[in-house]
């Protein structure tokens, strides 16, 4: 990899198999480990097993985390995986691989991982940070790699590194703020402040008949208690609240009349000092799924849950 031009560097690595792909991310990792910069990788899991055996005794010294698991909701990435490793280094560069795109992603989480790998270009301007993205070139679609150059200000594969052309991550951001039709059939629970509560135990009780566990439904609980507050408070004092099947997935759905202005919302890690804003947050960090769409006329979050 080149001299990064700034303090930030986000370049997409393109591989087409194993060989590429230990070619692509281990001389990234050694050279960060020979730099005295702490490394972290957050790949899918059978990535980390190649890495570890190539890696030998310097796997020791690097942070593995499987994105599978930790990145399984991307808006949870930022603020759960990559800020978490970076903010607690001391100050220094950081480097991190990073991989929440891989074959078998659905096509409702597609949309919600264009936008992260976007909104990591906000999260960490001006940082001493290198963030590598690999791209498996070979089984993924090609929406999906020139999205990767719209995301991205550096393309790397087997053979060149150059600038990306396409790169515009706001575009990107706004191309995939995708109005979320609810299904046909499932009714809206108008709410009120003075319904929160009904309204919240209503979502338990329809998560718990649809299959999802009792300590999952409370993680329901809590994503459905705050963005219903947060209709209240911000959205104009009213919302509705629909909760459905699909695909062995609960899906929580908050619909007001206001409009969420920063993209950021819910991928900043909160300070301790922090009196509040911490509700979409914690929306991201216990469901398996957040999608989100919000213009003039209000805004929709989408939660699902894994039964």
């Amino acid at each position: 990899m080149t001299t990064p031009a700034g303090p930030f560097v986000h370049p997409a690595l393109f591989y087409r198999d194993d060989q590429q792909y230990v070619a692509g991310t281990v001389p990234f990792i050694l050279g960060g480990l020979d730099a005295g910069e702490p490394v972290a990788v957050a790949v899918p899991g059978p990535r980390i097993a190649l890495l570890e055996a190539e890696l030998g005794r310097y796997a020791g010294a690097v942070r593995f985390v499987d994105m599978t698991q930790a990145g399984r909701n991307p808006g949870r990435i930022i603020p759960a995986v990559l800020r978490a490793f970076a903010d607690a280094q001391p100050p220094g560069r950081v480097r991190i691989i990073g991989e929440p795109i891989w074959p078998g992603r659905s096509a409702a989480e597609y949309p919600a991982c264009a936008q992260h790998e976007a909104l990591i270009n906000a999260a960490f301007r001006g940082r001493a940070v290198s963030i590598l993205c690999p791209y498996d070139a070979a089984r993924l679609d090609a929406t999906v790699l020139a999205d990767a150059c719209a995301t991205h200000p550096q393309i790397i594969d087997q053979e060149h590194e150059w600038a990306s052309p396409a790169y515009d991550p706001d575009a990107v951001v706004s191309r995939y703020n995708e109005p979320l039709a609810p299904p046909p059939g499932v009714v809206a629970t108008a709410f009120t402040a003075q319904e929160l509560p009904a309204v919240r135990s209503f979502a338990v009780r329809r998560a718990e008949e649809l299959g999802l566990g009792a300590a999952r439904a409370q993680d329901v609980a809590l994503a459905v208690a705050e963005l219903t507050t947060n209709s209240v408070v911000h959205g104009g004092g009213s919302g509705t609240l629909r909760v459905w099947g699909e695909e062995r997935q609960v899906v929580c759905e908050v619909r007001d009349h206001g409009r969420l202005t920063d993209p950021m919302a819910g991928r900043r890690p909160a300070s301790r000092a922090q009196p509040g804003g911490r509700g979409l947050l914690l929306v991201h960090l216990v469901a398996d799924l957040v999608r989100l769409h919000t213009d003039e006329q209000g805004t929709t979050v989408r939660c699902y849950f894994v039964c």
